[in-house]
């Protein structure tokens, strides 16, 4: 029960210390299993472990084979995640560079670190090559907290960020098929039985995930289930198929899954959203348990099977050789500069998938006496908190270095999907401005989408709000709803990337009528609410520009437009196209030619235009 309870402890403890210093949560989390793992023994009198995952005949949580079993339906769970959040247009929209590296990418990592832990260790080939293919993956989970707390340039943090995800499943693949075969390698007909297995696996992974996708939709359409059961019962549905497809063709059970995930997370499913914030949250839990038993699973003699200079050498030879070929080669013909590929080169923190498939592998190759099969689960290791380690403390410095840091932000995010919000959006987009639309009415949301606009559902009253996002093209925030408490928040929530002077909110109808206005806020608006705006934009669905070429020019249109109802004067574009928003604009600002006022409401007639010539 101690141990139960401690590993639960620990491990949102471990996440705790992540958020707070900003790292990838798999650093802390093998630290700790480390500690009260293989580092407790020499601390207790009989040299136990304070944690031990497997029993020993005196203590231990998982009898037997238990821990594989766990193992299995943990990352299964995790890899579904993974799946719904992978969406298809997305992926279409994905540069060919990016394309390249999970695939030529793959290949190169798959052969170059397969030859060099041959070739340094003296394992066989198949060993060698299941321990290449566990370190394919980087992975989303390591790959979002660097990008969070970098602001990259937009190329840079797309490459890191699709290669992450794109790539789990492929590695989890490959790896599967890896092990298959050395599973199967003391059979009479050793390459025909392979490809027989190969094909179950593809055949039975593919078949059930796409049809137990759409028969669970179909479940949700048809409201068979309670929205009190909703979560359990998409946990217990997801067991089920993973379970029932190993079961037809052994260790198809994980791909299935993540076919099954990518497709209900790309088609029209009630309640994703739903079903997606408890699987996030379920991950986490399932992540904090599964590294720490993982870590705390390994032996002192582990350590010692890779105390040596060909560890440190395969280490340096996958950083400084291995993945700088894959992403130069995969980026040859790419717009991504010299300095950014190096960049690109330096970040490949391992994940999840490794670590998790790794100690799966490896104790069941282990168990069935598999020469070399010991070297897996530390090697993996090694690399793991190497690269996260590494990743974590020196992404920053590196990114000053090389300049692949956006010194200033231009995206902007607009916290809103009304009608109002919807309207401004499309003219900010189509002035070459990157915009991103919130709300947490589905509805809206999709109204936005098939304007064309980046729009998600979000709730902005959410802790991990940033966690769902790359936010490091937003400089600016427009926070357009109808409530005060939601603008006000939103504001709040970004402080720390966002500052107050690049924030702005409608005034409140209650601040309006009292004639107050809180300090630290600046308004799209001085004298108009949601309420006038929607009003206007609704009778006038369109955003107006006329040209000024002066102060006076601007003071007197301005004013012009601030005295007419059917008009609100909403931005000043300069000769650049930077937008300046006229409630706030700084009174450093001067007008010169070539200037844009821009505005909401009523276009100007042929007989306004002529008059002001």
């Amino acid at each position: 029960m101690v141990e139960l309870a401690g590993i639960i402890i620990l491990g949102i403890l471990a996440q705790w210390i992540a958020w707070k210093f900003k790292i990838p949560a798999i650093l802390p989390l093998i630290l700790v299993g480390i500690a009260v793992g293989p580092v407790s023994t020499f601390l207790t009198n009989d040299g136990s472990k304070w944690i031990e995952p497997v029993w020993n005949g005196s203590h231990g949580l998982f009898a037997g084979e238990s821990l594989f079993y766990f193992v299995s339906l943990a990352i299964s769970i995790i890899l579904f995640e993974g799946g719904l959040t992978l969406k298809r247009k997305e992926v279409l929209n994905v540069a060919p560079a990016i394309l390249k590296l999970i695939t030529l990418g793959t290949v190169i990592t798959f052969f170059g670190a397969g030859i060099a832990v041959h070739y340094l260790f003296q394992l066989s080939w198949s060993i060698s090559f299941l321990f290449s293919s566990l370190i394919i993956v980087t992975g989303p989970t390591v790959i979002a907290p660097i990008l969070r707390n970098i602001r990259l340039k937009r190329d840079v943090s797309a490459v890191l960020k699709w290669e992450g995800i794109l790539i789990d499943p492929i590695g989890a693949l490959v790896a599967v098929l890896v092990f298959e075969f050395i599973s199967i390698e003391n059979t009479s007909d050793y390459t025909q039985t392979a490809l027989l297995e190969f094909g179950k696996i593809v055949l039975f992974g593919f078949t059930f995930g796409f049809t137990f996708a759409h028969a669970f939709n179909l479940v949700l359409k048809k409201k068979l289930v309670p929205m009190y059961l909703l979560n359990v019962f998409t946990l217990a549905y997801v067991l089920g198929v993973f379970v029932l497809s190993d079961s037809f063709a052994h260790e198809s059970g994980l791909l299935s899954v993540v076919v099954m995930g990518m497709v209900l997370g790309n088609i029209d499913m009630p309640h994703l959203k739903e079903i997606l914030d408890f699987k996030e949250s379920l991950s986490v839990l399932l992540i904090s348990i599964l590294f720490i038993l993982l870590s705390a699973n390994m032996n002192v003699q582990d350590f010692d099977l890779i105390n040596n200079w060909q560890t440190l050498a395969l280490f340096g030879i996958i950083i400084l050789i291995i993945r700088p070929l894959g992403v130069f080669l995969s980026t040859s013909k790419s717009s991504l500069k010299f300095t950014e590929k190096i960049f690109i080169s330096w970040v490949g923190p391992r994940g999840i998938v490794a670590a998790g498939i790794a100690s799966l592998f490896g104790l069941r190759l282990v168990a069935l006496g598999k020469e070399g099969a010991e070297y897996i689960t530390p090697l993996v290791f090694v690399i793991v908190l190497g690269t996260v380690l590494l990743n974590a403390t020196t992404a920053r410095i590196v990114a000053k270095l090389l300049g692949v840091h956006m010194r200033s932000s231009k995206g902007i995010l607009i916290v809103g999907a009304s009608e109002v919000a919807r309207i401004i959006a499309k003219y900010l987009e189509d002035k070459n401005r990157s915009v991103l639309l919130i709300d947490n009415n589905a509805d809206k949301v999709e109204l936005a989408q098939k304007m064309g606009l980046n729009a998600e559902v979000v709730d902005v009253f959410l802790d991990q709000v940033e966690d769902n996002f790359e936010y490091s093209d937003i400089g600016y925030i427009l926070a357009l709803t109808g409530s005060k408490k939601v603008n006000t928040h939103a504001i709040q929530s970004f402080h720390k990337r966002v500052d107050a002077t690049s924030s702005y909110r409608f005034v409140s109808e209650s601040e309006l009528r009292e004639g107050k206005r809180d300090e630290g806020h600046n308004f799209l608006s001085l004298n108009d609410d949601f309420i006038r705006f929607s009003d206007l934009i609704r009778e006038y669905p369109e955003i107006n520009e006329i040209k000024i070429n002066s102060q006076e020019d601007f003071d007197q249109k301005n004013k012009q437009l601030n005295q007419d109802p059917d008009r609100i004067p909403l931005f000043v574009a300069d000769e650049d196209g930077e937008m300046h928003v006229i409630a706030a604009a700084n009174q450093n600002l001067k007008i010169g030619k070539n200037f844009k006022l821009i505005f909401v409401g009523k276009p100007l007639s042929e007989k306004e235009l002529n008059t002001e010539k």
